[in-house]
């Protein structure tokens, strides 16, 4: 089907439109990260700093332990999209393909529980690992982070596996292969660039994550980067613009490496169910 100019120019208009005010939040983050306190002040606010300054940076790392905190999102992160990987694989093998009720249910279960609120499994979370041992410490944080990124990490490996051909798995069962030998030795490796993409998603998810870590994690050396940015604001909820600024661009900057990597491989990794050979 041919689109016609005007809604091709339309389209065109729409998606710029979007851009900007998707490109808008990060482009002023930048701009006021290397604004001295003179321009941060100024009542006529320019998008290119006039004297860009390194000041705001350091007066950053002075003033807060970003670099410690950067290590425990760093650690948190790391250990969420590891186990949350190895545990989703196999469940993601089995709801594929184990065409029974229990797989459906299982299936309708990840779709509904995406829509629960943070608010509505902050408390018994909270309670869980109080039992456990397990509050203000990192590990407890990662555990929350692997039961938050389950879902997703399920269904998209879900439907990566959909897209291998049963054929495959069917020879090495000839051959004597069980489910886990297959699974291990012909399944994975054909998985790998899923496997990759829900790593790193899981992966910027908690990197990016705050509510959780803000309520679980008391002590201030175990807190992550989005709790320490808080730091920059007083408590009469005066914010320390061009430090807080420079902390969040830099604590921004992981997440749109690992971004622009797996993005492609995300599109994708929803596509595949779509398309049968």
């Amino acid at each position: 089907m041919r689109t016609s100019t005007p809604a091709r120019v339309g389209q065109y208009t729409a998606l710029l439109a979007y851009l900007v005010f998707l490109a808008f939040p990060f482009l002023w983050l930048v701009s006021t990260a290397f604004k001295p306190p003179r321009e941060l002040g100024s009542l006529h606010p320019t998008w290119i700093p006039e004297d860009p300054t390194l000041a705001n940076f350091r007066q950053a790392f002075d003033e807060q332990p970003l670099l410690h905190a950067a290590l425990n999102s760093l650690l948190a992160a790391l250990a969420a999209a590891v186990v949350a990987v190895l545990i989703a694989t196999p469940m993601a093998y089995a709801v594929a393909r184990r065409r029974t009720r229990l797989a459906k249910a299982v299936t309708g279960w990840v779709v509904v529980s995406q829509a629960f609120p943070f608010v509505l499994l902050i408390i018994p979370l909270f309670l869980v690992l109080k039992n456990l041992r397990m509050i203000n410490s990192v590990p407890g944080l990662v555990l929350v982070y692997v039961v938050w990124a389950l879902p997703f990490a399920l269904w998209m490996l879900a439907e990566y596996v959909r897209a291998l051909p049963p054929e495959l798995e069917e020879a090495a069962a000839v051959d004597g292969a069980g489910r886990v030998r297959t699974l291990v030795s012909v399944t994975a490796p054909l998985l790998a660039p899923g496997i990759v993409a829900t790593a790193l998603f899981a992966f910027i998810t908690a990197w990016n994550e705050f509510f959780f870590a803000l309520v679980l994690l008391k002590t201030p050396e175990k807190q992550t980067l989005p709790v320490v940015l808080t730091h920059f604001i007083g408590a009469e909820g005066v914010a320390d613009l061009g430090p807080l600024a420079a902390a969040a661009f830099l604590a921004t900057l992981p997440s749109l490496v690992v971004f622009a990597i797996i993005q492609r491989r995300i599109t994708g990794g929803m596509l595949t169910g779509a398309v049968k050979s």
